[in-house]
């Protein structure tokens, strides 16, 4: 947005939040005080505020970028998918044009829209990353809502930076204060929508430049969204994960910051005070939880990038199998088992399921055959019926630990693999490479990248992307993306 464009629209809020401070100012001091933001909301807002003129460590910074590369990719290689070519159709269908990039498509939308579709994209599969501490998949929906915004506001790379990073310290936060784990297993409702929708939120809201007043209001527009139940995991085509987990929340995101921007005003603390919102989500909450240690603890860096393109509970067992594999020649013809033990919790998720790349057994199965895993085997959902894969598949033992469920949220592996002479090979990964204990480093997140990007956009347009992206804080406006996102 041109520089006349932000002046036009802040004369224009002036003049509609008129009459309203007029009002404000004749309700009894009394009743005023009574509504006064609580400390915590006080501190969070500030810091809300703040945040698109507050410098990032170097390390922080590094780390949003790999993530922001990382949610680009799965937003490309989601365009092949599904959940992803149901959501470029429905782009399609309602039609018009804006000014946000819809990826992987000569398409244009508004930035509640882009924001929308793109974060369906960037969630049609389980390459996105994930925070186990707030049970949330922050990315998927984090960074199509701050970069939809970024083009409409005509912001440079280090707001979008700074906005992404906001949006993973303030999302997770909220269901950390809830007891994530806890309250995922016990509320039927999603961790992942509520925390990516507060995370979407903050992103928006400090590409858009609002004011610690204006991100008390957007907090309130943002409560008033939050929605999501944990009926999702009977969703066997992950097209309703993919709209909980990130369309949803990208899209009631961009909208709570457009509509603050836009003159919109609300109640002042929704987090205290009657009905407010963790009376009516998480009674029990610790909400000291909210500011804890924002400005020091850094979600984005405790949040995990995901190794291989496959659900998260087959992360540590792939990572034991290669672990094996680089130390012993292992034959397939000679394998006759192979058992597998994760939490509870964990094997639940992906114990014989219909999905290639969440089916643990499967996984395992073509990894023993390939000795790696790469996007395009985790989706071929051909070969589940392949004679070879499912002759191995037949040997793959998934065993529930209760060792390893008083472990979660950390997600550990044990696998042993029996050759038919007795041999038994055996690796327990209790750090899974891409976590914060364990992390991927750049050359390791570019590699992936490539294996998703390049077979949907070609190899010059995968270059270009990743050079601007590893160099964002370089970067004077973020409609340069464009040309390196969109295909014919």
């Amino acid at each position: 947005m041109a520089a006349h464009g932000n002046f036009s629209m802040g004369r224009r809020m002036l003049l509609a939040q008129a009459p309203i401070a007029l009002a404000a100012a004749a309700i009894p001091k009394a009743a005023r005080a009574a509504n006064a933001p609580s400390a915590v909301m006080l501190q969070l807002s500030t810091y809300l505020a703040d945040a698109a003129n507050r410098a990032l460590p170097d390390e922080v910074v590094e780390k949003a970028k790999q993530h922001i590369l990382d949610t680009f990719a799965a937003m490309v290689s989601g365009s092949l998918l599904p959940p992803g070519r149901a959501a470029l159709q429905y782009a399609r269908s309602v039609g018009g044009a804006g000014e946000a990039t819809v990826v992987a498509s000569t398409l244009t939308a508004s930035a509640v829209e882009a924001a929308f579709v793109n974060a369906m994209l960037a969630q049609s599969d389980e390459t996105d990353d994930s925070n186990e501490f707030s049970q949330s998949h922050p990315g998927c929906a984090i960074v199509p809502a701050a970069y939809a915004m970024a083009e409409t506001f005509g912001v440079d790379g280090n707001r979008l930076l700074r906005a992404v990073t906001l949006g993973y310290d303030i999302g997770p936060r909220v269901t950390i204060s809830f007891g994530a784990l806890d309250f995922r297993n016990n509320s039927h409702k999603s961790t992942h929508a509520i925390a990516e929708l507060f995370g979407a939120a903050a992103a928006s809201g400090c590409v858009a430049g609002l004011g610690a007043q204006q991100m008390r209001w957007l907090l309130d527009y943002t409560a008033q969204q939050s929605a999501g139940i944990g009926a999702w995991t009977r969703d066997t085509q992950h097209m309703e994960k993919a709209f909980v987990f990130a369309g949803m929340p990208a899209k009631n995101g961009v909208m709570s910051a457009l509509l603050v921007h836009s003159g919109f005003t609300g109640i002042d603390d929704i987090f205290s005070g009657s009905d407010n919102y963790f009376l009516a989500y998480a009674p029990k909450a610790n909400q000291d939880e909210l500011t804890k240690d924002l400005g020091n603890r850094y979600e984005i860096v405790r949040t995990n990038i995901k190794k291989w393109s496959v659900g998260s509970p087959i992360q540590a067992p792939l990572d034991a199998m290669e672990n094996i594999f680089e130390k012993h020649q292992v034959d397939p013809e000679k394998v006759r088992s192979i058992v597998v033990r994760l939490a509870h919790t964990e094997a639940r998720i992906v114990d014989n399921r219909e999905m290639p790349d969440i089916c643990l057994q499967h996984m395992v199965a073509v990894m023993l055959l390939d000795r790696t895993i790469s996007f395009q085997a985790a989706h071929d959902r051909a070969r589940m019926s392949n004679p070879d894969v499912l002759r191995i598949r037949a040997k793959v033992q998934l065993v529930p630990s209760d060792e390893l469920e008083a472990l979660e949220p950390a997600r550990h592996a044990i696998v042993e693999i029996t050759l038919d002479d007795g041999t038994a090979l055996t690796d327990h990964v209790a750090h899974v490479r891409g976590t914060a204990e364990n992390p991927m480093d750049r050359g390791e997140v570019v590699r992936k990248a490539i294996d998703l990007i390049e077979p949907v956009l070609g190899k010059a347009n995968c270059a270009g992307l990743i050079e601007k992206l590893m160099g964002l804080e370089k970067l004077n406006d973020l409609r340069e993306l464009r040309p390196l996102l969109q295909k014919a």
